[in-house]
């Protein structure tokens, strides 16, 4: 017994040791500045979904947020000291993952308020596989192009064809299983970067782009009613001629954003915000709440903080002097730019509402967390002292 003990005692000190070890090897190589930009962005974000949900009689949004910002962190320090080469070396794991998460939703799939069937909710606890596949999706496609760009022509027709089946295989998974058109657009543009940073030539992207171009009519009339438009709203007046139909959120999210003009009518005195005018608030809209609140200030402010996330990330990836780990990083600077990109177009009505969220600021513990474990893949480049070239394929 007392040998069983002292085993059970050296074996908890050695994994103490080894915690202990790492953390204090995470503050001293781990990318800090990312992290304190992170930090900064969703505690910006706290305080507007805290004010967007205020009119609510009951709700546990702030917590939730809170939750996920807690395990966001852990997720951020995991991702950070785990070598992104070792999880890329599980890719049949990886792949049967996401598959098995995504196809969850075909039998206990529930829409909530998103329109799409993309949330799986157990206990009260929703979850959104699509967030967590994301962060997976970059892994293996950084993988699959350092793979096929040092070992292969990665510009050869069957390279290109085994990077279209990838791609193919995870939008139509994504579709089908969850029916979120939003996600998909995210994943087409992180495919698209990526492929781009690669060193894809530029007659490939043509092709992509004819092949696109045949592919719309297919992938128009699977579409619902609504989706079609939803995303020919911005550009067809004809569609909602009053505003108060199907744009009637981009209607109030511009008066909100006008209301505010430079300096806001004051935290928590928003008519849209306040009165519930203006729905989906805390999710999609939560930057024309930052506008109406807050004014144009607060809005240029939270646009140049996720520049400042979105540069630094494009920057450790770039000297990271390794394929994958570059890749990796301009996966993560791409799904953080589209994001942002689409978001504030939908809130000023000249891009599609199509259900993306703000990184970091929107309401959403799933897509918190993966944000978080996206930059903690960043981070965990950093991480490593000595990059070395991407040797394991």
């Amino acid at each position: 017994m007392n040998v069983k003990l002292r085993n059970l005692w050296l074996e908890t000190r050695s994994a103490v040791l080894y915690v202990w070890n790492h953390t204090s090897d995470f503050f001293h190589r781990g990318d800090m500045f990312l992290l304190a930009m992170s930090c900064i962005c969703t505690v910006f974000g706290l305080v507007l979904i805290a004010s967007a949900v205020r009119a609510y009689v009951s709700h546990t949004y702030v917590p939730v947020q809170v939750f996920a910002f807690i395990l966001g962190l852990v997720l951020y320090y995991v991702f950070t000291v785990i070598d992104v080469e070792i999880i890329a070396d599980k890719w049949i794991i990886l792949l049967i993952f996401e598959t098995f998460l995504m196809a969850l939703l075909i039998p206990f799939g529930v829409s909530g308020d998103t329109g799409n069937s993309g949330w799986l909710r157990f206990l009260g606890i929703g979850i959104q596989p699509s967030e967590i596949v994301k962060v997976v999706f970059i892994i293996l496609m950084a993988r699959q192009m350092t793979f096929l760009k040092e070992y292969r022509d990665i510009n050869s027709i069957p390279s290109m064809l085994q990077l279209l089946v990838h791609f193919g295989y995870t939008f139509v998974l994504i579709m089908i299983t969850a029916k979120d058109l939003g996600s998909a657009v995210v994943f087409g543009a992180i495919f698209v970067i990526m492929m781009l940073v690669a060193g894809i030539k530029f007659y490939w992207f043509l092709i992509g782009g004819a092949l696109a171009a045949m592919a719309v009519p297919f992938m128009w009339s699977i579409l619902d009613t609504y989706q079609r438009e939803r995303i020919l709203a911005p550009y067809d007046p004809t569609i909602d001629p009053t505003g108060w139909g199907i744009t009637w959120q981009t209607t109030r999210s511009k008066i909100a954003l006008a209301s505010g003009q430079l300096t806001g009518v004051g935290y928590g005195k928003g008519i849209q915000t306040q009165t519930n005018s203006l729905t989906g608030k805390h999710t999609d809209f939560i930057f024309s709440v930052a506008g109406e609140e807050l004014g144009m200030i607060a809005c240029v402010i939270i646009i140049i903080l996720l520049s400042i996330v979105i540069i630094h990330c494009v920057m450790v990836g770039l000297r990271s002097n390794n394929t994958m780990s570059m890749l990796v990083c301009i996966g993560v600077a791409s799904s953080i730019f589209f994001q942002m990109l689409v978001n504030t177009g939908m809130c000023i009505g000249i891009t599609p509402v199509i259900g993306i969220t703000l990184p970091f600021f929107s309401y959403g513990g799933s897509s918190l967390m993966s944000t978080f474990a996206a930059v903690g893949l960043v981070s965990g480049v950093k991480y490593r002292p000595t990059p070395q070239q991407f040797h394991r394929y």
